[in-house]
Protein backbone atom coordinates (compact mmCIF):
# COMPACT_ATOMS: atom_id res chain seq x y z
CA UNK A 1 0.00 0.00 0.00
CA UNK A 2 2.87 2.35 0.83
CA UNK A 3 4.51 1.80 -2.55
CA UNK A 4 1.15 2.36 -4.24
CA UNK A 5 0.74 5.81 -2.75
CA UNK A 6 4.37 6.65 -3.56
CA UNK A 7 3.65 6.01 -7.22
CA UNK A 8 0.35 7.95 -7.28
CA UNK A 9 0.42 11.56 -8.49
CA UNK A 10 -2.32 14.07 -9.31
CA UNK A 11 -2.28 15.43 -12.85
CA UNK A 12 -2.89 19.07 -13.78
CA UNK A 13 -6.18 18.18 -15.48
CA UNK A 14 -7.71 17.13 -12.16
CA UNK A 15 -6.66 20.42 -10.54
CA UNK A 16 -8.38 22.34 -13.36
CA UNK A 17 -11.59 20.33 -12.91
CA UNK A 18 -11.57 20.80 -9.13
CA UNK A 19 -10.97 24.52 -9.51
CA UNK A 20 -13.87 24.81 -11.93
CA UNK A 21 -16.15 22.90 -9.50
CA UNK A 22 -15.17 25.15 -6.60
CA UNK A 23 -16.01 28.21 -8.70
CA UNK A 24 -19.40 26.67 -9.63
CA UNK A 25 -20.16 25.90 -5.97
CA UNK A 26 -19.40 29.51 -5.03
CA UNK A 27 -21.58 30.84 -7.83
CA UNK A 28 -24.24 28.30 -6.84
CA UNK A 29 -25.06 30.42 -3.76
CA UNK A 30 -26.36 33.06 -6.16
CA UNK A 31 -27.55 30.82 -9.01
CA UNK A 32 -29.07 27.50 -7.80
CA UNK A 33 -28.80 25.88 -11.22
CA UNK A 34 -25.00 26.19 -11.11
CA UNK A 35 -24.99 24.51 -7.71
CA UNK A 36 -26.73 21.44 -9.19
CA UNK A 37 -24.29 21.37 -12.12
CA UNK A 38 -21.39 21.51 -9.66
CA UNK A 39 -22.79 18.49 -7.78
CA UNK A 40 -23.14 16.46 -10.96
CA UNK A 41 -19.59 17.40 -12.04
CA UNK A 42 -18.25 16.35 -8.64
CA UNK A 43 -19.85 12.92 -8.93
CA UNK A 44 -18.59 12.50 -12.49
CA UNK A 45 -15.09 13.59 -11.47
CA UNK A 46 -15.03 11.12 -8.58
CA UNK A 47 -16.17 8.33 -10.92
CA UNK A 48 -13.52 9.22 -13.49
CA UNK A 49 -10.83 9.22 -10.79
CA UNK A 50 -11.83 5.69 -9.79
CA UNK A 51 -11.84 4.56 -13.44
CA UNK A 52 -8.49 6.22 -14.03
CA UNK A 53 -7.02 4.57 -10.94
CA UNK A 54 -8.26 1.13 -11.95
CA UNK A 55 -6.98 1.18 -15.53
CA UNK A 56 -3.57 2.57 -14.48
CA UNK A 57 -2.90 0.43 -11.42
CA UNK A 58 -4.59 -2.83 -12.44
CA UNK A 59 -1.54 -3.56 -14.63
CA UNK A 60 1.56 -3.70 -12.41
CA UNK A 61 3.90 -3.82 -15.39
CA UNK A 62 2.13 -1.45 -17.73
CA UNK A 63 5.30 0.31 -18.78
CA UNK A 64 8.98 -0.50 -19.29
CA UNK A 65 12.09 1.67 -19.71
CA UNK A 66 15.86 1.23 -19.75
CA UNK A 67 18.93 3.40 -20.19
CA UNK A 68 21.40 2.44 -22.93
CA UNK A 69 24.89 3.92 -22.72
CA UNK A 70 28.51 2.97 -23.32
CA UNK A 71 30.24 0.88 -20.68
CA UNK A 72 32.43 3.98 -20.18
CA UNK A 73 32.14 7.65 -21.13
CA UNK A 74 34.77 9.80 -22.84
CA UNK A 75 35.99 12.83 -20.90
CA UNK A 76 35.45 16.19 -22.59
CA UNK A 77 33.43 14.70 -25.48
CA UNK A 78 29.76 14.46 -26.39
CA UNK A 79 28.51 11.08 -25.19
CA UNK A 80 25.16 9.76 -26.37
CA UNK A 81 22.65 8.42 -23.83
CA UNK A 82 19.56 6.57 -25.10
CA UNK A 83 16.33 5.85 -23.24
CA UNK A 84 14.19 2.98 -24.49
CA UNK A 85 10.50 3.18 -23.44
CA UNK A 86 7.75 0.66 -24.15
CA UNK A 87 3.98 0.91 -23.54
CA UNK A 88 2.47 -2.40 -22.36
CA UNK A 89 -0.99 -0.99 -21.69
CA UNK A 90 -3.91 -1.75 -24.01
CA UNK A 91 -4.46 1.95 -24.67
CA UNK A 92 -2.39 4.95 -25.71
CA UNK A 93 -0.74 6.87 -22.90
CA UNK A 94 1.00 10.19 -22.45
CA UNK A 95 4.25 10.06 -20.54
CA UNK A 96 6.73 12.44 -18.99
CA UNK A 97 10.25 10.97 -18.81
CA UNK A 98 12.77 12.41 -16.33
CA UNK A 99 16.27 10.94 -16.16
CA UNK A 100 18.29 11.50 -12.99
CA UNK A 101 21.80 12.52 -14.04
CA UNK A 102 24.97 12.22 -11.92
CA UNK A 103 25.60 15.26 -9.72
CA UNK A 104 28.79 16.05 -11.69
CA UNK A 105 26.69 17.33 -14.61
CA UNK A 106 24.82 19.82 -12.40
CA UNK A 107 21.77 19.40 -14.63
CA UNK A 108 18.14 18.67 -13.78
CA UNK A 109 16.46 19.44 -17.09
CA UNK A 110 16.68 16.12 -18.97
CA UNK A 111 12.99 15.41 -19.54
CA UNK A 112 10.77 14.36 -22.43
CA UNK A 113 7.00 14.53 -22.92
CA UNK A 114 5.45 12.29 -25.57
CA UNK A 115 2.58 9.96 -26.45
CA UNK A 116 3.10 6.23 -26.93
CA UNK A 117 0.61 3.99 -28.74
CA UNK A 118 -0.46 0.66 -27.16
CA UNK A 119 2.17 -2.06 -27.53
CA UNK A 120 4.63 0.36 -29.15
CA UNK A 121 8.09 1.52 -28.09
CA UNK A 122 10.22 4.61 -28.68
CA UNK A 123 13.86 5.55 -28.24
CA UNK A 124 14.83 8.93 -26.81
CA UNK A 125 18.35 10.35 -27.04
CA UNK A 126 20.36 13.11 -25.43
CA UNK A 127 24.07 13.92 -24.98
CA UNK A 128 26.23 14.67 -21.96
CA UNK A 129 29.74 16.15 -21.76
CA UNK A 130 31.66 15.05 -18.65
CA UNK A 131 34.58 17.26 -17.61
CA UNK A 132 36.14 15.10 -14.88
CA UNK A 133 37.39 11.53 -14.77
CA UNK A 134 35.89 9.13 -12.24
CA UNK A 135 32.70 7.27 -11.38
CA UNK A 136 29.39 8.79 -12.47
CA UNK A 137 26.28 7.42 -10.75
CA UNK A 138 23.02 7.76 -12.67
CA UNK A 139 19.78 7.70 -10.69
CA UNK A 140 16.45 6.29 -11.82
CA UNK A 141 14.51 6.80 -15.02
CA UNK A 142 11.20 8.23 -13.79
CA UNK A 143 8.21 7.59 -16.08
CA UNK A 144 4.98 9.44 -15.24
CA UNK A 145 2.14 7.72 -17.15
CA UNK A 146 -1.28 9.25 -17.86
CA UNK A 147 -4.26 7.40 -19.32
CA UNK A 148 -6.72 9.02 -21.75
CA UNK A 149 -8.72 10.17 -18.68
CA UNK A 150 -5.67 12.10 -17.48
CA UNK A 151 -6.72 12.81 -13.87
CA UNK A 152 -3.93 10.94 -12.15
CA UNK A 153 -0.44 9.73 -13.01
CA UNK A 154 1.40 6.55 -12.12
CA UNK A 155 5.14 6.74 -11.61
CA UNK A 156 7.46 3.95 -12.73
CA UNK A 157 11.18 3.87 -11.80
CA UNK A 158 13.81 1.94 -13.80
CA UNK A 159 17.61 1.53 -14.04
CA UNK A 160 18.32 2.87 -10.57
CA UNK A 161 21.87 3.36 -9.26
CA UNK A 162 23.71 2.77 -12.53
CA UNK A 163 27.46 3.54 -12.38
CA UNK A 164 29.38 4.49 -15.53
CA UNK A 165 33.11 5.39 -15.36
CA UNK A 166 34.44 8.41 -17.26
CA UNK A 167 37.80 7.67 -18.91
CA UNK A 168 40.29 9.95 -20.68
CA UNK A 169 39.10 10.93 -24.14
CA UNK A 170 39.14 7.65 -26.06
CA UNK A 171 36.84 9.26 -28.66
CA UNK A 172 39.59 11.76 -29.52
CA UNK A 173 42.08 8.89 -29.57
CA UNK A 174 39.98 6.92 -32.06
CA UNK A 175 39.48 9.99 -34.24
CA UNK A 176 43.21 10.50 -34.72
CA UNK A 177 43.80 6.76 -34.93
CA UNK A 178 41.50 6.50 -37.95
CA UNK A 179 43.16 9.53 -39.56
CA UNK A 180 46.60 8.03 -38.98
CA UNK A 181 45.63 4.64 -40.41
CA UNK A 182 44.17 6.25 -43.52
CA UNK A 183 47.08 8.74 -43.79
CA UNK A 184 44.62 11.63 -43.53
CA UNK A 185 46.12 13.42 -40.53
CA UNK A 186 46.42 16.63 -42.57
CA UNK A 187 42.60 16.71 -42.87
CA UNK A 188 42.47 17.49 -39.15
CA UNK A 189 44.87 20.41 -39.24
CA UNK A 190 48.07 18.39 -38.94
CA UNK A 191 50.97 19.62 -41.03
CA UNK A 192 52.49 17.61 -43.82
CA UNK A 193 56.19 17.75 -42.94
CA UNK A 194 58.96 17.40 -45.48
CA UNK A 195 61.63 14.93 -44.43
CA UNK A 196 64.94 16.80 -44.19
CA UNK A 197 67.06 14.12 -42.58
CA UNK A 198 67.31 10.37 -42.33
CA UNK A 199 67.01 8.20 -39.28
CA UNK A 200 66.52 4.90 -41.04
CA UNK A 201 67.67 1.32 -41.09
CA UNK A 202 68.36 -0.98 -44.04
CA UNK A 203 65.36 -3.02 -45.19
CA UNK A 204 66.18 -4.78 -48.49
CA UNK A 205 67.78 -4.55 -51.94
CA UNK A 206 65.30 -4.23 -54.77
CA UNK A 207 65.26 -3.48 -58.48
CA UNK A 208 65.31 0.17 -59.46
CA UNK A 209 62.05 1.62 -60.81
CA UNK A 210 61.42 5.08 -62.20
CA UNK A 211 61.08 7.60 -59.39
CA UNK A 212 63.40 5.87 -56.93
CA UNK A 213 66.18 7.99 -55.38
CA UNK A 214 69.27 7.38 -57.54
CA UNK A 215 71.46 8.13 -54.51
CA UNK A 216 70.42 4.77 -53.01
CA UNK A 217 71.77 2.74 -55.95
CA UNK A 218 73.79 -0.27 -54.76
CA UNK A 219 76.59 -0.47 -57.35
CA UNK A 220 77.91 -3.85 -56.20
CA UNK A 221 74.49 -5.47 -56.49
CA UNK A 222 74.02 -3.69 -59.84
CA UNK A 223 77.26 -5.22 -61.18
CA UNK A 224 76.24 -8.71 -60.03
CA UNK A 225 72.70 -8.52 -61.44
CA UNK A 226 73.64 -6.53 -64.54
CA UNK A 227 70.70 -4.16 -63.84
CA UNK A 228 70.14 -1.25 -61.56
CA UNK A 229 69.53 -2.27 -57.92
CA UNK A 230 68.88 0.07 -54.99
CA UNK A 231 68.96 -0.11 -51.21
CA UNK A 232 65.56 0.31 -49.61
CA UNK A 233 65.36 1.82 -46.12
CA UNK A 234 62.64 2.14 -43.54
CA UNK A 235 62.32 4.48 -40.59
CA UNK A 236 63.84 3.23 -37.40
CA UNK A 237 61.23 1.66 -35.13
CA UNK A 238 60.77 1.04 -31.45
CA UNK A 239 61.84 4.49 -30.29
CA UNK A 240 60.59 5.31 -26.79
CA UNK A 241 58.03 8.11 -26.41
CA UNK A 242 57.14 9.12 -22.85
CA UNK A 243 54.29 11.46 -21.91
CA UNK A 244 55.47 13.17 -18.71
CA UNK A 245 52.46 14.79 -17.02
CA UNK A 246 52.80 17.50 -14.38
CA UNK A 247 49.95 16.98 -11.90
CA UNK A 248 50.86 19.94 -9.68
CA UNK A 249 48.81 23.00 -8.78
CA UNK A 250 49.70 24.86 -11.99
CA UNK A 251 47.66 22.30 -13.96
CA UNK A 252 44.47 22.98 -12.02
CA UNK A 253 43.43 25.95 -14.15
CA UNK A 254 40.12 25.26 -15.98
CA UNK A 255 39.37 25.91 -19.63
CA UNK A 256 35.82 25.35 -20.95
CA UNK A 257 35.07 23.23 -17.88
CA UNK A 258 38.06 20.90 -18.31
CA UNK A 259 41.25 21.37 -16.26
CA UNK A 260 44.63 21.70 -17.98
CA UNK A 261 45.53 18.38 -16.35
CA UNK A 262 42.66 16.59 -18.08
CA UNK A 263 43.61 18.19 -21.41
CA UNK A 264 47.12 16.83 -20.88
CA UNK A 265 45.81 13.38 -19.96
CA UNK A 266 43.58 13.25 -23.05
CA UNK A 267 46.46 14.35 -25.28
CA UNK A 268 48.79 11.76 -23.70
CA UNK A 269 46.38 9.00 -24.62
CA UNK A 270 46.18 10.27 -28.20
CA UNK A 271 49.93 10.65 -28.74
CA UNK A 272 50.64 7.27 -27.11
CA UNK A 273 48.29 5.58 -29.56
CA UNK A 274 49.77 7.45 -32.55
CA UNK A 275 53.31 6.55 -31.46
CA UNK A 276 52.39 2.87 -31.22
CA UNK A 277 50.77 3.01 -34.65
CA UNK A 278 54.07 4.44 -35.94
CA UNK A 279 55.85 1.38 -34.45
CA UNK A 280 57.31 3.32 -31.50
CA UNK A 281 56.96 2.44 -27.84
CA UNK A 282 54.76 4.58 -25.57
CA UNK A 283 55.12 5.15 -21.84
CA UNK A 284 53.70 7.40 -19.13
CA UNK A 285 55.24 9.29 -16.19
CA UNK A 286 53.10 11.35 -13.79
CA UNK A 287 54.45 13.54 -11.00
CA UNK A 288 53.69 16.38 -8.61
CA UNK A 289 55.55 16.67 -5.29
CA UNK A 290 56.84 13.18 -6.09
CA UNK A 291 56.75 10.79 -9.04
CA UNK A 292 53.36 9.13 -8.73
CA UNK A 293 53.46 6.50 -11.46
CA UNK A 294 55.71 5.19 -14.22
CA UNK A 295 54.55 2.93 -17.03
CA UNK A 296 57.56 1.64 -18.96
CA UNK A 297 57.38 2.29 -22.72
CA UNK A 298 56.15 -0.68 -24.73
CA UNK A 299 53.95 -1.51 -27.71
CA UNK A 300 52.81 -5.05 -26.95
CA UNK A 301 49.18 -6.08 -27.22
CA UNK A 302 47.15 -4.71 -24.36
CA UNK A 303 49.66 -1.95 -23.58
CA UNK A 304 47.27 0.79 -24.74
CA UNK A 305 44.68 -0.47 -22.28
CA UNK A 306 47.31 -0.27 -19.51
CA UNK A 307 47.90 3.37 -20.47
CA UNK A 308 44.16 4.06 -20.43
CA UNK A 309 43.71 2.48 -17.00
CA UNK A 310 46.72 4.31 -15.54
CA UNK A 311 45.51 7.69 -16.80
CA UNK A 312 41.97 7.00 -15.55
CA UNK A 313 43.20 6.26 -12.02
CA UNK A 314 45.37 9.36 -11.65
CA UNK A 315 44.43 11.43 -8.60
CA UNK A 316 46.13 14.57 -7.38
CA UNK A 317 46.00 17.04 -4.56
CA UNK A 318 47.53 19.68 -6.87
CA UNK A 319 50.66 20.09 -4.73
CA UNK A 320 53.84 21.93 -5.73
CA UNK A 321 55.71 20.05 -8.48
CA UNK A 322 59.19 18.71 -7.67
CA UNK A 323 61.29 18.71 -10.85
CA UNK A 324 64.42 17.56 -9.05
CA UNK A 325 62.66 14.39 -7.97
CA UNK A 326 61.38 13.94 -11.53
CA UNK A 327 64.90 14.25 -12.97
CA UNK A 328 66.38 11.73 -10.52
CA UNK A 329 63.57 9.26 -11.19
CA UNK A 330 63.90 9.48 -14.98
CA UNK A 331 67.69 9.27 -14.67
CA UNK A 332 67.43 5.91 -12.86
CA UNK A 333 64.37 4.43 -14.59
CA UNK A 334 64.74 5.43 -18.26
CA UNK A 335 68.18 4.41 -19.53
CA UNK A 336 67.54 4.54 -23.30
CA UNK A 337 67.44 7.92 -25.03
CA UNK A 338 63.76 8.76 -25.42
CA UNK A 339 61.39 11.47 -26.52
CA UNK A 340 59.98 13.14 -23.40
CA UNK A 341 56.77 15.12 -23.94
CA UNK A 342 56.52 17.17 -20.75
CA UNK A 343 52.99 18.55 -20.18
CA UNK A 344 53.23 21.44 -17.75
CA UNK A 345 52.53 25.16 -17.51
CA UNK A 346 54.66 28.21 -16.74
CA UNK A 347 52.93 31.52 -16.13
CA UNK A 348 56.12 33.56 -15.66
CA UNK A 349 59.77 33.55 -16.61
CA UNK A 350 60.66 33.43 -12.92
CA UNK A 351 58.68 30.22 -12.57
CA UNK A 352 60.70 28.67 -15.39
CA UNK A 353 64.03 29.85 -13.95
CA UNK A 354 63.40 27.81 -10.79
CA UNK A 355 63.16 24.61 -12.85
CA UNK A 356 65.40 25.28 -15.85
CA UNK A 357 68.47 23.47 -14.47
CA UNK A 358 66.51 20.22 -14.17
CA UNK A 359 65.03 20.63 -17.64
CA UNK A 360 68.53 21.17 -19.06
CA UNK A 361 69.75 17.97 -17.40
CA UNK A 362 66.82 16.04 -18.86
CA UNK A 363 67.57 17.49 -22.30
CA UNK A 364 71.16 16.20 -22.13
CA UNK A 365 70.04 12.58 -21.88
CA UNK A 366 66.78 12.71 -23.83
CA UNK A 367 64.97 14.66 -26.52
CA UNK A 368 62.81 16.95 -24.38
CA UNK A 369 59.71 18.81 -25.58
CA UNK A 370 58.13 21.18 -23.04
CA UNK A 371 54.41 21.65 -23.71
CA UNK A 372 52.68 24.54 -21.97
CA UNK A 373 49.53 26.58 -22.48
CA UNK A 374 48.44 29.93 -23.83
CA UNK A 375 45.93 31.86 -21.76
CA UNK A 376 43.28 32.21 -24.47
CA UNK A 377 41.06 34.40 -22.29
CA UNK A 378 43.84 36.98 -22.08
CA UNK A 379 44.25 36.85 -25.87
CA UNK A 380 40.50 37.41 -26.35
CA UNK A 381 40.58 40.32 -23.91
CA UNK A 382 43.58 41.94 -25.62
CA UNK A 383 41.93 41.68 -29.04
CA UNK A 384 38.85 43.61 -27.86
CA UNK A 385 38.98 47.41 -28.28
CA UNK A 386 39.49 49.34 -25.03
CA UNK A 387 36.63 51.63 -24.02
CA UNK A 388 38.18 53.35 -21.01
CA UNK A 389 41.52 54.34 -19.52
CA UNK A 390 41.22 51.56 -16.96
CA UNK A 391 40.75 48.98 -19.74
CA UNK A 392 43.85 50.30 -21.50
CA UNK A 393 45.91 49.65 -18.36
CA UNK A 394 44.37 46.17 -18.03
CA UNK A 395 45.20 45.38 -21.66
CA UNK A 396 48.81 46.45 -21.18
CA UNK A 397 49.12 44.07 -18.21
CA UNK A 398 47.49 41.27 -20.21
CA UNK A 399 49.90 41.84 -23.11
CA UNK A 400 52.79 41.64 -20.66
CA UNK A 401 51.66 38.16 -19.58
CA UNK A 402 51.27 37.06 -23.20
CA UNK A 403 54.74 38.37 -24.06
CA UNK A 404 56.21 36.55 -21.05
CA UNK A 405 55.02 33.25 -22.53
CA UNK A 406 57.07 34.05 -25.64
CA UNK A 407 60.09 34.81 -23.47
CA UNK A 408 59.67 31.40 -21.82
CA UNK A 409 59.73 29.78 -25.28
CA UNK A 410 62.91 31.65 -26.24
CA UNK A 411 64.60 30.75 -22.95
CA UNK A 412 63.92 27.04 -23.43
CA UNK A 413 64.99 27.05 -27.07
CA UNK A 414 68.22 28.82 -26.07
CA UNK A 415 69.22 25.59 -24.31
CA UNK A 416 68.13 23.34 -27.19
CA UNK A 417 64.84 22.35 -25.57
CA UNK A 418 61.93 22.02 -27.99
CA UNK A 419 58.69 23.76 -27.03
CA UNK A 420 54.99 23.76 -27.85
CA UNK A 421 53.01 26.83 -26.76
CA UNK A 422 49.40 25.96 -27.50
CA UNK A 423 45.80 26.66 -26.64
CA UNK A 424 44.15 23.77 -24.76
CA UNK A 425 41.75 22.88 -27.59
CA UNK A 426 44.65 22.51 -30.06
CA UNK A 427 46.87 20.55 -27.70
CA UNK A 428 46.53 17.12 -29.33
CA UNK A 429 46.94 18.44 -32.88
CA UNK A 430 50.05 20.46 -32.03
CA UNK A 431 51.59 17.60 -30.05
CA UNK A 432 51.12 15.15 -32.93
CA UNK A 433 52.58 17.74 -35.32
CA UNK A 434 55.67 18.06 -33.16
CA UNK A 435 56.08 14.30 -32.83
CA UNK A 436 55.82 13.81 -36.61
CA UNK A 437 58.21 16.70 -37.22
CA UNK A 438 60.85 15.29 -34.89
CA UNK A 439 60.43 11.86 -36.41
CA UNK A 440 60.74 13.15 -39.95
CA UNK A 441 63.84 15.16 -39.04
CA UNK A 442 65.44 12.00 -37.72
CA UNK A 443 65.81 13.32 -34.17
CA UNK A 444 64.16 10.21 -32.72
Amino acid sequence: MKSLFKSLYIANRLYFFLTAEVVLFVLGFFFPLLYSIALYLTVITAALIVVDFIILFSNKNGFFARRDTYDKLSNGDKNSIQLFVENKYMFAVKINVIDELPFQFQSRNISFTLAVEPGKSKTLEYTVIPVKRGEYHFGAINIYVKSPVGFIEKRYRFSQDMMVPVYPSFMQMRKYELLAISNRLTDSGLKKIRKIGRNSEFDQIKEYVAGDDYRTINWKATARKNKLMINQYQDEKSQQVYSVIDMGRIMRMPFEGLSLLDYAINSSLVISNIAMLKSDKAGIVTFSNKVQSVLVADRKGGHLNKILQLLYNQKTGYLESDYENLYLHIKTRINQRSLLLLYTNFESLAGLQRQIKYLRRLAKDHLLVVIFFENTELRTYVDKPAESTEEIYDKVIAEKFIYEKKLITRELEKYGIHTILTSPQKLSVNTINKYLELKMRGLI
